[in-house]
């Protein structure tokens, strides 16, 4: 199994920053890469960014110039340095893993963290 850790949310005024902190443990051979998708209240789950093991990003075009992804010295670990928070950023940020558990054959699974709560105040 894999289990996920995230840290770094909370609350901060609009124009603030926050940075979230993910690690992954576990049965992990290989990984593909890892991101983060947030969740608002009534609102379905939304990719924020993603970054690949060979270091590839993408961003959601509502965070592209303000959240930067990034991989973290640790192996399987990433931070996601958010910047210039809106209220509208107001929502449950969840990191997530697509890996192999035990070797090239096993199934790319996705695996989810617990989520952390981003509250940006206006």
């Amino acid at each position: 199994q894999v289990q996920l850790v995230e840290s770094g949310g909370g609350l901060v005024q609009a124009g603030g920053s926050l940075r979230l902190s993910c690690a992954a443990s576990g049965s992990i051979f290989s990984s593909n890469g890892m991101g983060w998708h947030r969740q608002a209240p009534g609102k379905q789950r939304e990719l924020v960014a993603r970054i690949t093991s060979g270091g590839n990003t993408n961003y959601a075009d509502f965070v592209k110039g303000r959240f930067t992804i990034s991989r973290g010295n640790a192996k399987n670990t990433v931070y996601l340095q958010m910047n210039s928070l809106k209220p509208e950023d107001t929502a449950v940020y969840y990191c997530n893993i697509d890996s192999r558990s035990t070797s090239w054959y096993s199934p790319l699974l996705r695996t989810w963290g617990q989520g952390t709560q981003v509250t940006v105040s206006s």
